[in-house]
C-alpha cells in the first residue's frame, strides 16, 4: 500500500495527524509527498525537518517539488524566473515578504535536491503534471488536455495534488486522431490508441484547518481510498 500526500504547507499539526492516521494503517510500505511541503507559515522549518527526519519507525518520505517550492526557488533566484512572479500575482506582496523569512537558505538548498516527479510501475506522482507545477489537473479538465498530460510519460495512473481536491477522473479506452497542417503540405494523420487511464486528485494536507486529507493506493489491486483527517490540539485525532 501507497500513502500519497500533498500540501502540508507549513502545518505541522496536519502533517503530524496524518502520520499518527498512516500507524493505524498496517500495510502502508510507501510514503510519498508531492510538494508543497511549504507556504508563507512560519512552521514551514519544522516540517521540513521533521520530513527530512522521520522518528524511529517511521517510513521515509519521498518528495518531490511543488509550487511553493518553485515560489521559493524564484525568489531566491534559483528557478526558471528571476522573479516570484507568480506568488506576488496569486497572493500579493506581503506573502513574498513571509515566504522569504519563512524558508531558510538552507532550507532552500536541500528543496532544490528534490526530484520533479515519480514514475513507479505505470504511475505518475507528481504535484501539477507532466507540464509543470502549476498546470492543474480537476474533475474539470478536458479529456484531451489529460490525455496530453497522461501520454507524455505513458502513465496509466497519474497522482497530482495541485488543485487540493480529491477526485478520481477516469479515461476510457479509445482512440485520438491527429494531424498537422503546414504552410508546404498536410502531414499525414496519426492515430493514438489509449487504454483506460485515470488521474487523480490526492488532497491537501495543511490547507484546510483542523481537516487533512490524502490518499491510499494499492498498487496490486489498482485499488484507490480517499482519507480524511479531522484534528485539533485539544481533541486530538480522529479519521473516516
Amino acid at each position: 500500500m501507497w500513502a500519497i500526500l500533498s500540501g502540508i504547507e507549513g502545518n505541522i499539526e496536519a502533517y503530524e495527524a496524518v502520520l499518527t492516521d498512516l500507524k493505524r494503517q498496517q500495510s502502508v510500505e510507501e510514503l510519498y509527498i508531492l510538494g508543497d511541503l511549504i507556504s508563507t507559515r512560519p512552521e514551514s522549518e519544522k516540517v521540513v525537518q521533521r520530513v527530512r527526519y522521520p522518528r524511529s519507525g517511521e517510513l521515509q518520505p519521498q518528495v518531490c517539488i511543488g509550487w511553493w517550492e518553485e515560489q521559493c526557488f524564484n525568489l531566491h533566484g534559483l528557478g526558471t524566473t528571476a522573479e516570484a512572479t507568480e506568488l506576488l500575482n496569486r497572493y500579493g506582496g506581503d506573502a513574498v515578504q513571509l515566504l522569504w523569512q519563512s524558508v531558510s537558505r538552507e532550507t532552500v538548498q536541500w528543496l532544490r535536491g528534490l526530484d520533479f516527479g515519480f514514475f513507479e510501475l505505470d504511475c505518475l506522482l507528481i504535484h501539477g503534471s507532466s507540464i509543470s507545477v502549476s498546470d492543474e489537473l480537476t474533475p474539470q479538465t478536458p479529456p484531451w488536455q489529460v490525455l496530453d498530460r497522461l501520454q507524455r510519460f505513458g502513465a496509466n495512473n497519474l497522482f497530482c495534488g495541485r488543485s487540493g481536491r480529491v477526485f478520481e477522473y477516469q479515461l476510457q479506452g479509445g482512440s485520438v486522431t491527429t494531424s498537422v497542417t503546414t504552410l508546404d503540405a498536410k502531414q499525414p494523420v496519426q492515430t493514438i490508441t489509449a487504454p483506460q487511464r485515470r488521474v487523480i486528485g490526492v488532497g491537501n494536507v495543511g490547507r484546510e484547518p483542523g481537516q487533512a486529507t490524502y490518499t491510499l493506493y494499492n498498487p496490486n489491486t489498482n485499488k484507490i481510498e480517499f482519507k480524511t483527517v479531522f484534528y485539533s490540539r485539544k481533541k486530538g485525532f480522529g479519521a473516516t
